[in-house]
């Protein structure tokens, strides 16, 4: 077996895996937490504190925009947010096949790392399995983290009022087709990139421009934005109102969409929040929102209102309603 690939062995506990440890993830994620190599990390805070765990099993590894590297930290650090929690440390659990790259892998960290500065958070703690070929599909990774929630109210779909304004980050479903465009499942050319980064930033200046009334934070991944609104009306036993002409897709999602059939409420997203806020701060934070870059296209998209409560209702360009819901099963599978 190549020296460049992950052996079994690399998962025995023994030299070669502190060797990887040491040659690999050390030197990515380097911090005197890590450092110590204890088999906890002690991290300290003064409020509350959030706590995540998610897994990125997404095929490729690679695609316009990201990697599963970037995917592991984003996706935890932005889950945080949703609880306005910024973020203190990260674990990140690694199960690698046998065969694996080392350069590979090398390429991942990297991203994982540049990811981990930007949020900003450090990766602080972590483990690593390896199994045999054809066991995995070649690396997932897990990664749980620890937030300081910074909001002194509550932030969540029991706290949303009728009235409140919805207001959405950016475009939709540009992740999912990126993925799928990178695994070569279209028979035509996609100008299109994902849309993977951390949003703690995006958050602190909404909060920072809202206050208490910022009511509610959710990211639209897996089910996009359908799943995240059926589940606040349900949540909050509201109705949602929502105009279609507001919501913001890139052209070349749009034309994808309609020659594919795919509908962008239902396609995944990996850097975009939904917030609800009270509508007399609504404008203030849709202006903070889109002085970020992360926010650049953010758009008011909808409010939450006393009738037909659990229903979420979508105004057409046409002039007609439909009914919004979570999609049943999985539309595109192993997007995130």
């Amino acid at each position: 077996m190549p020296e460049d690939r992950i052996l079994l062995g690399h998962g025995s506990g023994g030299r070669l895996y502190r060797d990887l440890v040491r040659d690999v993830f050390l030197a990515h994620f380097a911090n005197p937490v890590l450092s110590r190599l204890d088999d906890a990390a002690a991290l300290t805070a003064a409020g509350r504190i959030a706590f995540t765990t998610d897994a990125h099993v997404v095929q490729p590894l690679a695609f316009a925009g990201g990697d599963i590297g970037r995917l592991a930290v984003a996706g935890t650090v932005n889950d945080l947010a949703t609880a306005a929690a910024r973020p203190l440390g990260l674990a990140a659990a690694f199960v690698i096949e046998e065969g694996f790259e080392i350069a590979r892998l090398h390429e991942v960290c990297a991203s994982m790392a540049a990811t981990a500065a930007e949020a900003p958070v450090e990766i602080v703690t972590g483990d690593t399995k390896v199994v045999q070929r054809g066991a995995a599909d070649g690396l997932f990774i897990t990664t749980t983290g620890v937030g300081e929630i910074v909001a002194a109210h509550d932030v969540s779909a029991a706290a949303a009022t009728a009235g409140d304004v919805l207001l959405l980050s950016g475009t939709l479903g540009d992740h999912a087709l990126a993925v799928l465009a990178a695994r070569g499942d279209f028979a035509m050319t996609l100008d299109v990139r994902s849309d993977c980064a951390p949003l703690w930033h995006l958050v602190e200046a909404a909060l920072a421009a809202g206050g208490p009334a910022v009511h509610f934070m959710r990211d639209p991944t897996r089910g996009g934005l359908a799943t995240v609104l059926a589940e606040l009306a349900e949540e909050a036993a509201l109705g949602i109102e929502v105009d279609e002409t507001a919501l913001p897709v890139s052209p070349a999602v749009r034309s994808a969409c309609d020659l594919l059939g795919y509908d962008p409420l239902s396609l995944a997203n990996e850097g975009k929040m939904v917030f609800a806020v009270a509508p007399g701060a609504a404008e203030a934070v849709l202006e903070a929102l889109r002085g970020r870059p992360e926010g650049a296209r953010a758009a008011r998209i909808g409010t939450l209102v006393a009738e037909h409560p659990g229903r979420v209702a979508l105004r057409t360009g046409y002039g007609t309603r439909r009914v919004v819901d979570m999609p049943v099963g999985e539309l595109l599978p192993r997007i995130c």
